[in-house]
C-alpha cells in the first residue's frame, strides 16, 4: 500500500499562485454574471482576474487566467452561449487579454524587481548602519579604555548655556563623581577644582580666547589634593563668539608627585654638595662642559647665577705648578678610559689658594669609546690646613718629648755617672792587674788574658749603658715596630736602679711570660715608663718603699702595664686632672710629663689611668693593643 506523503513547499507555491487564477477567474466570471446587463463590465472583470493573478501569482499563474478567462467569455458572453464555438471571433479577446497581462506582467516583475532591490538596499543600510555603530562602539570603547590608561578624561562645555554637555566616564572618575548618579551641573564641576585655582581655570572656560594648557589642582570630597593637567580650545560660530570650549583633562598627580621627589633629592644634593664643599660636573668630548653643579662654580669663584664658563675658564686657574699634571691626566682619561683620583691647586683672581680632590670615571658609548667623563670636586683646603696644622702639632709634640726626656736625663746625671763609674773603675782596676801580671818574671800570661776579658765585659756594660742613654737622648722620627713589652720594663728599671737606691727605693717586677709584642715606638714607650717610674720613686723619696712594675694580659687581648708605688697617693679630688696639661703638684714641675704619657699612649690605640687613694700609694696603668707579628 502506498504511503502519502506531503508536497514540497515548491509544489505548494505553485498550487497557491495557479489556485489564485482559477479564484480570480471565477471571482470575475460571478461578477460579469452579476453585472453582465452593464456593457464592458465581463470584459473589465475578467481584466481585473489576470491583473490580479500576474500582480499577485506571476506570469504562469497570469497565462492560466488569460485562458480561462478567453474560456469564459467564449462559454457564457459569446453567441451562441452557453457552447464552446472555437472560432476566429475570440481572437480580439486572446490578443487584448494575453497584451494586457504581458504588460502587467512586465510592470510587475518591475515592482517586484524594485521591491526586491528597495529591501537588498533596505538590507545593505541596515548592515552598514550595524557596522558603523559596531565600529562607532568600538571606537568610543577603546577610547573610554585608552582615556582610563593614561588618566584622560575629555569635555565640553557650552558658554551660552553655562554647562558641561558632554564629559567622558573617566572624566566622571578624575572628578570623583559616579556616572550612575546623572551628569552633575557645571557649579558641581566648579566645586571641586582648588579654590586657590578655581578663578583662574572658570576665566579660561567663560572667556576662552585663546588656546589653555596649564596645571590645576582639585579637592576630592575624601579631602585629598589631585592634580590635573589641562590643555583646552574654544571653538567660535562665523561671528566669531565663542560656542564651545573643548577640553581635557590628564591626571599628573604622580607626575607632581615625581618631580617634588626630585626637588627634594636636587634639594638634598645640593645641600650635601654645599655641606661638604663638593662640586659635580660633566664633561663630553663634542660638546665640551654639560653639567656643572653651583658648588663648583663656587669652589672656583664663579657666580652660580650666571652661565657657566668653558672649560678653559676652569682650566685658566689651575696653579701653573699642576697645569702640565692637570693636562696630562685629563688626556689620559680619555685616551686610556681611566678613572681620576687626584689633587691640584687652584689660584683664584683675588690670589686665593685653594686645594682641591678630583675623583671621576670615563663615560662610554655603545661602542666602548670614550666621550666624556663624570666627576665631583671637593675643596680640601680646609683638610689641607688642617694636615698641615696637625703635622706642626706632632713635630711639636715630638720636640716637647725630646725636651722632657732631655730634661729627665738632667735629672738623672747623677745616677748616669755613677752607673757609668761603675764599669770604668772596673777596667782601670782590671787594666792595673793586667800590667802586674805581665811585670812579673815570667809573666804571666794566662792571668794577664783573665783579666783583659773583665776589662772587655766592663766595656760592653758601659757601652749598653750609653746606648740606652743615647737612645733616650737623641732627637729621632717616631718609628713603630713590634716591640717587647717586657724588654723595655727591664731595660727602664736597669737605668733606674741606682736613682731609686739613692732613695731608698727597692725596684721590683712581676712581668707575664709569652707576652706577644706591641706596635709602638720603642723610644716613646721607654719615656712613658720612665716618666711614671720616677714619679713613683720621688713620691717614695722622703719614706722609701718599694717601686713594682707588672704587666700582664688581659681577656680583650689587650697588654696592660702598671707602676705601683708605696707613696703618699694621689692628691684628694685631683685623680681626674693629673693628666690634664701643665697640672702638677711639684713645687719644680712642669705639668707636662704625665700629659706627654697619655699624648703617647693614646696616639698607639691605649688607655692611661691611675687608680688609688691618699695614704695608700698611687698605681697608674697603661694599655697597649697586642700585635700577631713576632719579633
Amino acid at each position: 500500500m502506498a504511503r502519502w506523503s506531503s508536497p514540497s513547499p515548491t509544489r505548494l507555491a505553485a498550487i497557491r499562485r495557479y489556485s489564485i487564477a482559477i479564484l480570480s477567474v471565477a471571482a470575475a466570471l460571478g461578477l460579469a454574471l452579476l453585472l453582465r446587463r452593464f456593457e464592458g463590465m465581463a470584459i473589465a472583470s475578467f481584466l481585473m482576474a489576470i491583473a490580479l493573478t500576474v500582480w499577485y501569482a506571476g506570469l504562469g499563474a497570469g497565462l492560466l487566467a488569460i485562458l480561462l478567462s478567453i474560456l469564459s467569455v467564449d462559454y457564457f458572453f459569446t453567441p451562441p452561449l452557453h457552447r464552446f464555438s472555437g472560432d476566429i471571433s475570440n481572437l480580439p479577446y486572446l490578443v487584448v487579454f494575453t497584451f494586457f497581462g504581458l504588460v502587467f506582467s512586465w510592470f510587475s516583475a518591475s515592482r517586484r524587481r524594485a521591491e526586491q532591490q528597495l529591501r537588498q538596499a533596505h538590507k545593505d543600510l541596515e548592515l552598514k548602519v550595524a557596522e558603523r555603530t559596531a565600529a562607532l562602539r568600538r571606537s568610543e570603547a577603546l577610547l573610554t579604555e585608552g582615556e582610563r590608561l593614561a588618566h584622560t578624561g575629555t569635555w565640553a562645555f557650552n558658554a551660552a548655556k553655562k554647562e558641561v554637555v558632554f564629559s567622558s566616564p573617566e572624566t566622571y572618575r578624575l572628578f570623583g563623581f559616579e556616572p550612575v548618579k546623572g551628569a552633575p551641573s557645571f557649579e558641581e564641576w566648579a566645586q571641586r577644582i582648588h579654590p586657590e585655582d578655581r578663578e583662574r581655570v572658570l576665566k579660561i572656560f567663560s572667556e576662552g580666547a585663546v588656546d589653555y594648557e596649564k596645571d590645576f589642582r582639585l579637592v576630592l570630597p575624601d579631602g585629598s589634593i589631585r592634580y590635573l593637567h589641562g590643555a583646552g580650545r574654544p571653538i567660535f560660530n562665523a561671528s566669531g563668539d565663542l560656542v564651545e570650549f573643548f577640553f581635557s583633562a590628564m591626571d599628573a598627580t604622580d607626575r607632581k608627585r615625581t618631580e617634588e621627589e626630585l626637588r627634594q633629592i636636587e634639594y638634598y644634593l645640593t645641600e650635601g654638595e654645599r655641606l661638604t664643599h663638593t662640586g659635580s660636573y660633566a664633561w663630553n668630548a663634542a660638546k665640551g662642559l654639560v653639567h656643572v653643579s653651583a658648588e663648583l662654580l663656587r669652589i672656583f669663584g664663579f657666580d652660580p647665577e650666571q652661565p657657566a664658563p668653558l672649560h678653559a675658564g676652569f682650566r685658566q686657574l689651575v696653579h701653573p705648578d699642576d697645569c702640565a699634571m692637570f693636562d696630562a691626566l685629563s688626556e689620559r682619561s680619555i685616551r686610556e678610559g681611566a678613572d681620576l683620583d687626584w689633587e691640584y691647586r687652584i689660584v683664584l683672581p683675588d690670589g686665593t689658594l685653594k686645594f682641591l680632590h678630583v675623583v671621576a670615571r670615563p663615560v662610554f658609548n655603545a661602542s666602548g669609546e670614550v666621550v666624556g667623563n663624570i666627576g665631583t670636586t671637593q675643596d680640601v683646603t680646609e683638610r689641607k690646613r688642617a694636615e698641615q696644622d696637625r703635622e706642626r702639632l706632632r713635630q711639636a709634640e715630638q720636640d716637647l718629648q725630646h725636651i722632657s726626656r732631655v730634661t729627665t736625663m738632667g735629672e738623672l746625671a747623677a745616677s748616669i755617672a755613677h752607673e757609668l763609674k761603675q764599669p770604668i773603675t772596673a777596667s782601670i782596676m782590671s787594666a792595673e792587674t793586667v800590667l802586674n801580671w805581665l811585670r812579673r818574671e815570667p809573666p804571666n800570661v794566662g792571668k794577664a788574658c783573665d783579666r783583659a776579658t773583665k776589662i772587655i765585659e766592663a766595656g760592653n756594660l758601659a757601652a749598653e749603658i750609653i746606648d740606652r742613654l743615647r737612645s733616650l737622648y737623641k732627637k729621632t722620627p717616631p718609628k713603630r715596630e713590634p716591640v717587647a713589652v717586657n724588654g723595655v720594663i727591664r731595660d727602664i728599671v736597669a737605668l733606674l736602679l741606682h736613682q731609686a737606691g739613692r732613695h731608698g727605693v727597692s725596684l721590683r717586677s712581676d712581668l707575664a711570660d709569652d707576652l706577644p709584642p706591641v706596635i709602638a715606638d720603642r723610644v716613646q714607650m721607654k719615656q712613658v715608663l720612665m716618666n711614671l717610674m720616677l714619679n713613683g720613686i720621688e713620691a717614695m723619696s722622703e719614706t722609701g718603699g718599694v717601686l713594682m712594675v707588672k704587666s700582664q694580659l688581659r681577656e680583650d687581648g689587650q697588654i696592660e702595664i702598671s707602676v705601683n708605688d708605696t707613696g703618699p697617693g694621689l692628691p684628694p679630688g685631683k685623680a681626674d686632672q693629673i693628666f690634664d696639661a701643665f697640672f702638677t703638684t711639684k713645687p719644680q714641675g712642669s705639668g707636662m710629663g704625665l700629659a706627654i704619657c697619655k699624648s703617647i699612649v693614646e696616639s698607639h690605640g691605649g688607655r692611661i689611668w691611675a687608680s688609688g687613694s691618699a695614704g695608700l700609694g698611687a698605681t697608674f696603668h697603661f694599655t697597649l693593643p697586642a700585635s700577631p707579628a713576632k719579633i
